[in-house]
């Protein structure tokens, strides 16, 4: 019988599905990825519940929409009711999280998880606990201790800003520092069933980092939506940059550059990778381990004619997922239909053998995985829960749709609906308008459609006691 098996859970931030070979894109520099996107069950449509960390990170780790986890925006402590999956896991297990956390007291070893690394200090000023002011993370002692001296001084301590660690050597990276430790840590615990959560920042900003440069900015493509707006939305998504990127970014040649240090931070999480599997492979106990690699959202990349997140589009709500199991065999490797990860924690917890909790709003797909059943008729629902942010000089448009509420319902049929309350509203066939070029809400033959959608997506509220008021078919 084989053993209880180990789980490596690698969460990026920000890498929008077509980053790799079985999503698409050949030509960047993935050949770790790509090799254990081969070994693994790929979900050929999986989305966040929330195109923004805090939230969909809340997911990922409990199974449960933000709505209900209390992250519905960044920077939010995890409900004391929504337990993670390491506060689920059997008690045989060993549990660790290394890495961004992002859900409260960085630095705090916390909810269920017996072994913490941490390497952020961006956070500090929403810690709930002051005396953990002054504590700093590992990934900074580990700075100090090679030698190197903070740039910045942040609330009264001297802090490294992410900036001056995306310079850094590739040997001296967040990423490569967690997949060292990531590997000490499988190495020592060879000889028992763990579970280890890793969160890799890249390819998260600053893009500018250690590999900007191995990729041709002439060799970068881009899809129909690169620099387009969709229909009657153009005026509101021109103004709806976020506020931490270069201003400088306004020709082509500008969004090429970017989006080779972007390719350049995917390249750097594929190096990580390698170095994680290969702990796994030397110490022999890749066969008996499940790997999971995903991300808490994407990056428009100028698609939309925006930069980041924080939009209900394709490029911010899809992402890759990669499921390694090596003791299940399959013909068919790839998954079609529509998966959240919502349903990833049941998955996972099902997987090992582990009871599965009511209040979870996920569901195991493991009989997916098995071949027993497909995702066909599934849809998937994406929340916006504003940002609350104070008034910026980006213009009182852009300011009223990042802190406006939405729901998008992407159905199984490959229609999609964006509505929020009595706001802007959007439809899109997915099937023959992939890029959200054509939006047909007000579309006379499409507004049977668009209320069958939208009976859905309340039905779904109902299921997950969501309760946001949506606007009517009326006011689409």
């Amino acid at each position: 019988m084989m053993k209880q098996p180990n789980i490596v859970m690698i969460i990026t931030d920000q890498q929008r599905a077509d980053t790799m070979a079985c999503y698409g894109n050949s030509i960047i520099k993935t050949p770790n990825l790509n090799k254990l996107a081969d070994e693994s069950f790929v979900f050929e449509n999986a989305y966040v519940s929330q195109p923004i960390c805090t939230p969909s990170r809340s997911t990922i780790l409990t199974g449960i929409y933000p709505h209900a986890t209390g992250c519905v925006r960044n920077n939010l402590p995890l409900d004391a009711d929504s337990l993670t999956i390491a506060e689920l896991a059997p008690p045989k297990y060993l549990t660790a999280y290394y890495g961004k956390w992002h859900l409260g007291d960085e630095v705090k070893p916390q909810r269920g998880f017996d072994e913490w690394l941490s390497c952020e200090d961006q956070y500090r000023k929403y810690y709930t606990d002051d005396s953990l002011l002054d504590d700093l993370s590992d990934y900074h002692h580990y700075l100090v201790g090679k030698g190197f001296t903070p740039d910045m001084v942040d609330m009264g301590r001297q802090t490294f800003s992410r900036e001056f660690a995306a310079a850094l050597p590739i040997e001296h990276s967040r990423a490569m520092y967690l997949a060292d430790r990531t590997s000490e840590f499988i190495e020592s615990n060879k000889d028992r069933p763990f579970m280890i959560c890793v969160g890799i920042l890249e390819p998260h900003p600053p893009y500018e980092n250690a590999l900007s440069n191995i990729h041709d900015p002439e060799e970068v493509t881009f899809g129909k939506a690169f620099m387009q707006s969709p229909g009657d939305n153009a005026s509101k998504l021109n103004q709806s940059r976020e506020t931490e990127v270069p201003s400088d970014i306004t020709t082509e040649s500008d969004w090429r550059r970017l989006k080779a240090e972007y390719w350049g931070n995917v390249s750097m999480v594929d190096r990580a990778v390698e170095k994680i599997v290969g702990a796994l492979k030397s110490t022999g106990i890749d066969e008996q381990t499940i790997v999971i690699l995903t991300s808490e959202h994407g990056d428009q990349m100028g698609d939309h004619n925006i930069l980041q997140k924080s939009v209900l589009y394709e490029e911010s709500v899809r992402v890759p997922m990669l499921m390694k199991v090596p003791w299940i065999e399959s013909t068919k490797k790839r998954i079609e239909g529509r998966f959240s990860l919502v349903d990833l924690v049941p998955t996972v917890l099902d997987l090992i053998g582990a009871d599965i909790p009511d209040q979870l709003h996920g569901r195991s797909r493991l009989p997916v995985i098995t071949g027993d059943e497909t995702l066909a008729g599934s849809d998937v629902v994406v929340e916006w829960n504003g940002r609350n942010l104070e008034p910026s000089n980006n213009g009182k448009e852009f300011d009223r749709i990042q802190n406006a509420r939405k729901r998008a319902l992407i159905a199984s049929n490959g229609w999609k609906l964006i509505v929020g309350h009595k706001d802007r509203s959007e439809l899109f066939n997915l099937n023959s308008d992939p890029s959200e070029l054509n939006n047909l809400i007000y579309s006379k033959d499409h507004q049977q459609r668009a209320q069958e959608l939208l009976d859905r997506l309340k039905n779904w509220q109902k299921t997950v006691n969501d309760d946001m008021e949506l606007a009517t078919v009326k006011e689409l």
